[in-house]
């Protein structure tokens, strides 16, 4: 499975800007984005995972306790 995680380079290193549980010797591809782009990325695709979590709330019915 593919995961996406967002990480900034600090004194020469790669470092996560949130955690993640990967295993020691895990493969990574990292794909470098130039500042002036780096803010329009990030605005696109919050924008694409908030409308995919929006879709999958209004599809899950979620059973109230009947009193």
């Amino acid at each position: 499975m593919l995961q996406t995680l967002w990480a900034e380079v600090k004194q020469g290193k790669i470092e996560l800007l949130e955690l993640a549980d990967l295993p020691e010797g895990t493969k990574v591809l990292v794909t470098l984005l130039p500042a002036s782009e780096a803010d329009r990325w990030v605005q696109k695709t919050t924008t694409v995972t908030d409308s995919i979590w929006d879709d999958i709330e209004d599809r899950i019915q979620i059973p109230t306790r009947s009193e």
